[in-house]
């Protein structure tokens, strides 16, 4: 029996017109702008887009959903039959008024947002329908069980919010969890530069590799010594009992940055 290959992505289409219509007004998408839709599917949204934005690219991976999307295709809309996680951002993109739209595969969610980060540069917005687990991830404040490694490295770059939530009956198939409409804006500038770095994302993934334990011990193995985790936890105002769930983003950039002065001074 051959795969169905959406279902193996975890793609679940959206299909409700009030949902659809909601998608729309928090997108609010105009003639300056150019939108790159992930997922298009059949193009329940990509023709709605279309109608609004300047341009629209919308990626679809599966050739057999391509023919739905050429359908009455109008001449701003771009259809590429491509791997969203191939894909290139900062050259499909334009500088400027760029936004990402999109239902995102629950199975490849993850990889997409950490993609996100790589090729950030030319893209002001997101608009994305995710697992709710994983929306809440990528919101999550400091105190929180949700707050994690995905939730400092997106919202140094970008400010976070869930807009709205979508119980199963908005798509078709209905999937068997609840899902999430999230904004992601750009800042005009990242909170701390040094955090797109590959060694603060060590850093940063290490921190929360035990939850339960606390931040001195999740320290541990990484080069620092008990002595300099003790002073730069006393510098930065910081419990040494405290877990990395309890660390704000200004806080994990302060103990950082002690941690590994003088070698940061050339990333900031």
């Amino acid at each position: 029996m051959k795969k169905n290959p959406r279902k193996a992505m975890g793609q679940h289409f959206l299909t409700n017109p009030y949902t659809l219509n909601k998608v729309i007004d928090c997108i609010a998408p105009q003639k300056k702008d150019l939108i790159i839709e992930i997922g298009a599917g059949k193009g329940s949204l990509t023709r709605l887009l279309a109608e609004k934005a300047g341009r629209v690219i919308a990626l679809e991976k599966d050739a057999s959903l391509i023919p739905y999307l050429e359908k009455s295709k109008p001449p701003h809309l771009e259809i590429r039959q491509e791997d969203v996680l191939e894909a290139d951002f900062n050259h499909l993109a334009k500088p400027g008024n760029t936004k990402l739209a999109g239902n995102l595969p629950y199975s490849i969610s993850s990889q997409i947002l950490f993609k996100l980060l790589e090729e950030h540069d030319y893209i002001q917005e997101c608009h994305f329908m995710l697992q709710k687990e994983v929306a809440e991830r990528v919101c999550a404040s400091p105190g929180t069980k949700k707050y994690a490694p995905i939730s400092i490295l997106l919202q140094n770059i970008f400010s976070a919010k869930i807009r709205f939530l979508l119980s199963p009956g908005s798509f078709t198939p209905p999937p068997k969890v609840r899902s999430a409409f999230i904004t992601l804006k750009k800042r005009s500038a990242p909170l701390y530069p040094f955090m797109k770095t590959e060694r603060f994302k060590s850093f940063i993934k290490e921190a929360f590799s035990q939850r339960r334990k606390k931040l001195k011990n999740s320290l541990k193995p990484l080069e620092f010594s008990s002595e300099q985790i003790t002073e730069s936890f006393r510098k930065c105002g910081l419990d040494p009992h405290i877990r990395a769930e309890k660390v704000s983003i200004d806080a994990f950039a302060c103990l950082y940055l002690n941690l590994t002065e003088p070698k940061n001074k050339e990333s900031i």
